[in-house]
């Protein structure tokens, strides 16, 4: 709960600090790593640090959490927050961080902001940023004892028993634990992180979704080769796994993590609706085959869309694991469409004429305009946003409002 007094200061400095959050992160950041370069190694992806993408992350939850306080002074922004949680957790972020970067960032905003930070303003900021940081420690600490790991400890060898070439840019690693143990617990739908040594000796990391049937002591992850774009580096990690990595080799990996699953104490009636492009529909075959395995009835519905049937990466798993449900069918549109598919649908994903089941559960997985696009479709039909659940691959910046 935000305070009155320091409510109606964020209030009216909300636009300022809003407007500055750019420069703020973009210093907060410079200050930090320059300081303790240590958080580089396995912490932080520098990809997302040379695009900016974890720079407006930032600053979009930080801008997303206050203005959720104002709105509602005693709620906190519940979607949020778990989001997060989910993401530190995976990739072992502890308590005492959140003094260091507590430290940088009121020291980039004092910088920025100069002498409109007196000494009220910088005490309502304060109280949000710990009332933020406060409610994620204590999401975290669950997380990671629901997981079994102590925080910032998750991290176990893997061994490759299977690499497989899915598409010319797209592979998948079968693992299971290197020491013989069982496996963690893992939801459909959830998240490894990934964390490989670069040839300069700095760890880094990347999250990638489980794609196939969670259950028993095997994982798979299903990794496509970003090449980089706009002036982007390539990505680092998935053209390391591509070249490098072969069965037999050891992989680290966290304990999985996500707060998109499909939840198996829910309602085993309600309809599933699974909505991916590209890469994006990894985690919709782990969610398809966990329901295969279940033996599940019922109603299932996977839309997918891809540059051409070359280009879908699972798509045969994807049709045989749906056509094994009694009631499940898959649609298919592609850019390139080819014989592969005859029944596949031209174009972009296009929903009219598209039976969406009443009271389904949607997963929605893709490239951030895909996403936009399908789910304003998705809303325009009829489906209430409470019911729509979506995936970001790296970091969060399409909703960071409380209602994403």
């Amino acid at each position: 709960m935000l305070s009155a007094e320091s409510a109606a200061v964020v209030r009216a400095t909300l636009p300022a600090v809003a407007g500055a959050l750019d420069e703020i992160t973009t210093r907060f950041y410079g200050a930090m790593f320059r300081d303790r370069p240590e958080l580089l190694d396995g912490m932080f992806n520098r990809g997302n640090q040379a695009s900016g993408a974890q720079r407006r992350a930032l600053a979009g939850s930080i801008a997303g959490f206050a203005t959720a306080l104002l709105d509602d002074p005693e709620t906190r922004p519940d979607t949020l927050l778990d989001r997060i949680a989910h993401k530190h957790a995976a990739v072992g972020v502890t308590d005492d961080q959140y003094t260091i970067v507590h430290k940088y960032l009121f020291g980039a905003i004092a910088e920025v902001l100069g002498d409109a930070v007196t000494p009220e303003v910088a005490a309502a900021w304060d109280e949000v940023y710990w009332l933020m940081a406060g409610a994620l420690i204590g999401r975290e600490a669950r997380l990671y004892q629901d997981a079994g790991v102590e925080p910032g400890k998750g991290w176990r060898q893997w061994t490759v028993v299977e690499r497989r070439i899915e598409t010319p840019d797209v592979v998948s690693f079968l693992l299971r634990p290197a020491d013989g143990q069982p496996a963690p617990r893992a939801r459909a739908g959830q998240y490894v992180s990934v964390r490989v040594p670069m040839a300069d000796g700095v760890h880094q990391l990347r999250q990638y979704s489980l794609s196939s049937d969670p259950g028993g002591d095997q994982r798979r992850i299903t990794v496509k080769r970003v090449a980089g774009t706009a002036g982007a580096p390539d990505g680092e990690v998935s053209n390391l796994l591509h070249a490098q990595i072969h069965e037999g080799d050891e992989l680290t990996l966290s304990a999985p993590f996500g707060d998109v699953f499909l939840d198996d104490a829910a309602d085993a009636t309600a309809p599933v609706v699974l909505v991916s492009a590209g890469i994006g529909g990894t985690p919709m075959t782990g969610i398809l085959a966990h329901l295969t395995a279940l033996g599940s009835a019922r109603p299932v519905l996977v839309l997918h869309a891809d540059r051409s049937p070359a280009d879908h990466a699972l798509r045969t798993e994807t049709s045989k694991l749906a056509g094994q449900l009694p009631d499940a069918r898959a649609v298919f549109w592609y850019e390139r469409p080819g014989t592969e598919e005859p029944d596949a649908r031209e174009g972009l994903m296009n929903l009219d004429g598209i039976e969406l089941p009443e009271n389904a559960t949607v997963f929605l997985c893709g490239p951030l305009p895909f996403m936009r696009d399908v789910r304003a479709q998705l809303l325009h039909a009829g489906v209430p946003a409470q019911r729509i659940r979506y995936e970001v691959f790296g970091p969060d910046l399409w909703l960071p409002g409380p209602t994403a």
